[in-house]
Order: C-alpha cells, then sequence, then structure tokens
C-alpha cells in the first residue's frame, strides 16, 4: 500500500501533478493521467496544483480544454488551486512541469517528504527535462504539451505497473 490516498484500497500511489498557475500544463496533466489510469483500470488518486495563486478558482485555459477536448480529455470540473502544506503529505508522488515549481517547492516541503518531488519528464526518462508553458503562446504550444504529457502518462503508468514506483525510496534512473 502507497500511503494517504483517497482511496485507501488503491494499489497505486497518489500523484499531484503542478505547474505553475494550474491552468495550462498541471490540469493537463491530471486530466490525461486520470483518463490513461482509468482506461487501465488503475484506480486512483490524482490532482494538479500550481506554485502561484494567479488563477484559483479559475478554470483550465479555453484553449489547451478545446484541443484536449478534440483527444477525447474533458476539463469538467477542473479548479486552479495553490499547492497547500498537506499536499506534500497526502501524495505519494508530486511530478513538477519545470524545475522553477522544484525550487519552490523544496522551500515548502518538510524534508521528510522532500524525496516525493521530481521533474515529471526526467522522472520518466524523457528527454526534454520540462514540459514547456504554452500560456503565452498560440494553440499549437497547447497541443505540443498535450503530446508531451500523453507520452509522459504512458511511461510513467508502465512504471507503476512494473512497480517500479514507490513514495518511499529515491526513484533511481
Amino acid at each position: 500500500m502507497f500511503g494517504f490516498s483517497k482511496r485507501r484500497d488503491s494499489l497505486f500511489p497518489s500523484v499531484l501533478v503542478v505547474c505553475i498557475g494550474n491552468i495550462c500544463r498541471s490540469p493537463t496533466g491530471e486530466v490525461v493521467l486520470r483518463h490513461k489510469a482509468r482506461s487501465r483500470g488503475m484506480d486512483m488518486d490524482i490532482d494538479s496544483a500550481g506554485v502561484a495563486a494567479f488563477h484559483v478558482g479559475q478554470g483550465a485555459d479555453p484553449r489547451g480544454a478545446r484541443v484536449g477536448a478534440k483527444r477525447g480529455y474533458s476539463f469538467k470540473g477542473i479548479r486552479s488551486r495553490q499547492i497547500d502544506a498537506i499536499d506534500y503529505e497526502r501524495f505519494d508522488l508530486i511530478l513538477a512541469a519545470e524545475p522553477s515549481n522544484i525550487d519552490y517547492m523544496k522551500k515548502h516541503c518538510p524534508p521528510e517528504f522532500q524525496h516525493k518531488l521530481h521533474l515529471w519528464l526526467d522522472y520518466v526518462g524523457m528527454e526534454q527535462g520540462e514540459i514547456p508553458d504554452p500560456y503565452y503562446g498560440s494553440v499549437a504550444g497547447f497541443d505540443r504539451v498535450l503530446d508531451i504529457i500523453e507520452e509522459a502518462s504512458e511511461r510513467l503508468l508502465d512504471m507503476m505497473e512494473e512497480g517500479k514506483v514507490s513514495s518511499y525510496q529515491q526513484h533511481d534512473r
């Protein structure tokens, strides 16, 4: 069993996806990861948050939601929130979109939970290192981000099914 989760009987770790404002990359990560996990029959607690409170209470960026809808993802009910102190304890795995998110979380996360913080793409072995922020760009940027997040989600779920993900040990690549 993997620590605290909404579903205590879940065999899979709980995941929090983090970006800056929680309206572009992290809600896309939440929606895609949840959709792909369900399609595999994996019952998981998945959420998203931002390190900044710029957009608290707002829905996902409409451009990203439209791009996602074209691929079958629903952003219904997704609302921006800022990461909270309890999140560091609650989630087994906290995946950041970019290094600045990790920097912020390391300053606020208690030492006993720092092992849960990871740059998502590095964690799953993707070359890019970070998920680009599409906020100030065009719809094409949201499409690219969705491509990256779909691949990162598949890789993460594969790792979970292979038993390579645990909140109680460092992930060695």
